[in-house]
């Protein structure tokens, strides 16, 4: 126990000062540099006309990936916890096509009802969870139906998003963003959205980590303790629609970040949720910012979106894990 108890603290610790490494890492990609002290300078002391460019050009997209990747990071969580699927991610099981298609829908026909896309994203979440969970269930949740149904999900809203734009000739370009994950041109009013979305979540999420822990056990166990495990699961399971439909209404539609980060941080800080969710959205954010920052530097000046990136690293993982998969949560 101290042994476990000591990797979690350093795992916490490292991680916390890769994202702060990361964080200036990703300041000084493009073509303006500076240096810490300028930064600091430049943000705290007196004006500085390089620092103020990155400050209002660089600044709202970093912050956006890391709490942006902390609420798909987290949706996996909660996703894999209602299914007891290692394999379930928001991204490949069509839920995220689904909030991104309802969030293409109200940019494209009702901009003044901008603020409220994160809402409107998260119906198009449930409904697109809602198809998948039915039409995948025969008796249990099997791996493999589960992703074959949530394909085929996917593809049914990447089907209507791409007839909305052929009729209505592609005029929307903030719409494509959404279903590109492009957050090159992320504002403070992106981060502020976010950020007020984000504490609700945050507040949720307190009030599920024990849910989560439960549905670790056997649906029998959990009749036995008298727990309603039906309640249990569509209560978490609102939760991981909602965070994942926040971030698809932000950010856009990225995949396997929300399978590859819970993997990683079990292996790190362990399976109970009070350690893993939190853990999970600090490495989340790391790593969705490092999927940008890479797809800003490596090809500069060129870019390459995050979404692809994280497509790149995150096939061949969940390849991987599909083949040592058996179907059972947790193993």
């Amino acid at each position: 126990m101290k042994i476990r108890g000591y990797r979690t603290i350093l795992a916490f610790i490292l991680t916390s000062a890769a994202i702060f490494v990361l964080f200036f890492i990703a300041v000084n990609t493009g073509g303006l540099k500076t240096s810490l002290s300028q930064l600091l300078n430049g943000l705290f002391k007196e004006y500085d006309k390089t620092v103020a460019i990155i400050f209002e050009l660089r600044f709202p997209r970093i912050i956006v990936a890391l709490l942006g990747g902390a609420l798909m990071a987290v949706s996996g969580v909660c996703m894999q916890a209602v299914m007891k699927n290692p394999l379930a991610d928001p991204g490949i099981i069509g839920i995220s096509s689904g909030a991104a298609f309802a969030a293409v829908l109200v940019a494209a026909l009702f901009p003044a009802l901008a603020v409220f896309i994160p809402i409107f994203s998260f119906l198009g979440g449930i409904v697109a969870f809602l198809l998948v969970y039915s039409l995948a269930w025969k008796g249990e949740i099997s791996p493999i139906r589960l992703i074959l149904v949530g394909i085929a999900v996917d593809a049914v809203f990447a089907g209507l998003y791409k007839a909305f734009e052929a009729m209505t000739g592609g005029r929307y370009s903030g719409a494509a963003n959404i279903i590109n994950a492009n957050i090159s041109l992320k504002t403070w009013g992106d981060v502020k959205m976010l950020t007020i979305y984000t504490v609700i979540a945050v507040v949720l999420c307190v009030f599920i980590v024990g849910k989560c822990n439960l549905l670790a056990l056997s649906d029998q166990a959990m009749h036995g303790l008298g727990i309603k495990v039906g309640h249990t699961r569509i209560v978490v399971s609102i939760v991981s629609v909602l965070l994942a439909s926040i971030f698809t209404a932000v950010i856009g539609t990225v995949s396997f970040l929300g399978l590859i980060v819970p993997h990683i941080a079990r292996l790190l800080v362990g399976s109970d949720h009070k350690v893993l969710i939190p853990y999970s959205a600090l490495l989340g954010g790391f790593i969705f910012l490092l999927a940008d920052t890479l797809g800003r530097s490596v090809a500069y000046p060129y870019e390459i979106s995050s979404s692809i990136v994280m497509a790149l690293i995150g096939g061949p993982v969940f390849i991987c894990l599909l083949k040592r998969s058996r179907g059972v949560y947790g193993k």
